[in-house]
């Protein structure tokens, strides 16, 4: 049996049931994680408990329903699974912050990061949130890993300058920008919340057949940006010593930078996910890790949080939220973490409850995933941005 934190402290017992095969626990108060010995499912422990708790607290707040959109090739709108509206929050977003640009002086160590966060206004496929998240991740950014506002380039639809939409050119360029100049010892981030598609390989580099792709708003008229393109944008040129994070909330994004190693939480092992076609797609020396926020066949989710009035990533949100209120977590950490709080939310058990069934229906929040250029041990490498 593995537990993510160590049972610090003794005193009376909590009894803690696998729901998938009814075997019971005694663990300490302050565990967090448990897998079960007989059928290694995660189980939630007293500490995940609480935290789970305050998230359904503030889940509990809302009022919308949870939905995504699915896509034939050629970006064809199949089913309506993600909410549609033309109105965003806007109202924290900085419009044009003064962006740096190539090697322009800072001393490494430099921190930059590209939030992309794209709403599709007007479309009959728009989401809700995006611009939201961006909204939130860059606070993060800012308030818990030090970056400079100047740093952090930003494309949404409510800008005012239109270098800074996320249209497909924009964002190619900002990926071209966020490695530019980069030396040892810098940390870089990419993050990206929007719609997610997969299409047909022809280039055998994919075990699975399909190539993973991000849509940019004007992605019916000009295309997709494939995995392909952002594996030899930001993945390929990072030099030793330069740490690269992907965070993607979208539909099909498991391997959406086409990293090596996708880590497997249930046997906690890196399994080796290197192209059939033996193409060459790790970094120049650098670490390229990657959050997904669901398998390359599954659907990502958006909810409501806080006033009820605000869309959010559902992993988005989860991330976040457990990464401020757990210092020095690490990814293994945080991954379980994710997971103990999805499974809650996902459990009948917790259905039963008016609010989250109205809330979430009959669908579940898939598990993010963990993706890396390189193997990594999980459990002693502290989630830093």
């Amino acid at each position: 049996m593995r537990s993510y934190e160590l049972m610090m402290e003794t005193g009376i017992p909590n009894v803690v049931i696998c729901n998938r095969c009814n075997k019971r626990y005694s663990v300490a108060k302050y565990a967090a994680i448990i897998r079960c010995t007989e059928c290694k499912a995660i189980i939630p422990g007293p500490a995940s408990m609480e935290l789970g708790n305050q998230i359904r607290h503030a889940l509990s707040k809302t009022k919308s329903n949870l939905h995504q959109y699915s896509f034939g090739n050629g970006g064809k709108l199949l089913k309506s699974t993600r909410p549609s509206s033309s109105s965003t929050n806007v109202s924290s977003l900085d419009t044009k912050p003064p962006y740096p640009t190539g090697n322009s002086g800072e001393a490494h160590g430099m921190k930059r990061a590209l939030l992309c966060g794209v709403t599709y206004q007007n479309k009959k496929y728009s989401l809700k949130g995006t611009v939201n998240d961006v909204r939130r991740m860059k606070n993060l950014l800012m308030q818990r890993f030090g970056y400079r506002r100047d740093c952090i380039r930003i494309l949404t639809e409510d800008q005012v300058d239109s270098d800074f939409m996320p249209t497909k050119k924009n964002i190619q360029d900002s990926l071209k920008w966020l490695v530019e100049g980069s030396e040892s010892g810098d940390s870089l981030v990419f993050y990206f919340s929007g719609h997610g598609l997969r299409q047909p390989d022809f280039n055998d580099d994919e075990k699975d057949g399909f190539d993973e792709t991000i849509c940019p708003v004007d992605f019916m008229q000009e295309g997709m940006i494939l995995d392909n393109e952002i594996n030899s944008t930001i993945v390929r040129p990072l030099k030793k010593g330069i740490t690269l994070h992907a965070i993607v909330d979208a539909c099909h994004s498991g391997t959406v930078l086409d990293l090596e190693y996708i880590y497997d939480p249930h046997n906690d092992i890196w399994n080796d996910n290197k192209p059939p076609s033996k193409a060459d797609k790790s970094t120049s020396g650098g670490l390229a890790i990657c959050l997904s926020a669901c398998g390359d066949d599954q659907m990502a989710s958006d909810t409501s949080a806080f006033t009820g009035k605000e869309m959010t990533g559902a992993m988005t949100f989860i991330l976040i939220h457990i990464v401020e209120n757990v210092p020095e977590i690490t990814y293994g950490g945080l991954l379980n973490q994710m997971h103990a709080c999805i499974e809650q939310v996902n459990n009948k058990r917790c259905l039963s409850v008016p609010c989250l069934r109205k809330l979430f229906g009959r669908r579940k929040i898939e598990n993010p995933m963990l993706s890396s250029s390189q193997e990594f041990p999980v459990y002693s490498k502290k989630f830093l941005l």
